[in-house]
Order: structure tokens, then sequence, then C-alpha cells
């Protein structure tokens, strides 16, 4: 999953934009499982940007007047 970026994020409908949401929490799971039981990650950094990447989306969904 590429991250994505604020002007991204602003041209996703609301349908697509909760659909990102959901699909970058797996991938967050996921990654938080392999750190939790010691497997050797790809890139440790890329918790770090998906948390980043679900506030934004989160962030302009209620701007948007969103959920």
């Amino acid at each position: 999953m590429a991250i994505l970026r604020a002007n991204d994020i602003r041209k996703l409908a609301p349908k697509e934009l909760e659909d990102k949401m959901l699909e970058l929490q797996k991938e967050l799971i996921k990654l938080k499982t392999q750190r939790g039981t010691g497997t050797a990650m790809q890139s440790p950094g890329k918790i770090k940007a998906i948390k980043r990447t679900i506030a934004r989306v989160y962030t302009l969904t209620k701007i948007k007047g969103g959920s």
C-alpha cells in the first residue's frame, strides 16, 4: 500500500476513503503482529508512515463533513 498524501486523499470519494482506511488499518495490524512476534521487518518505519496516513484520512474526512 502506497502512503497517501493530503492532495491524493482530497481527490477520493467518501466510499474510497472508507475503503482506504480499512486497508490501512489491516496493514497496520499485520505489521504490528510481525513486530510483536519478532519477525524481521522489511521496513521498520512503515508503521509510523501508516499511522500518519490513517491520521490524514481521518482528519480530512472530518473536515469534509464525512462520518
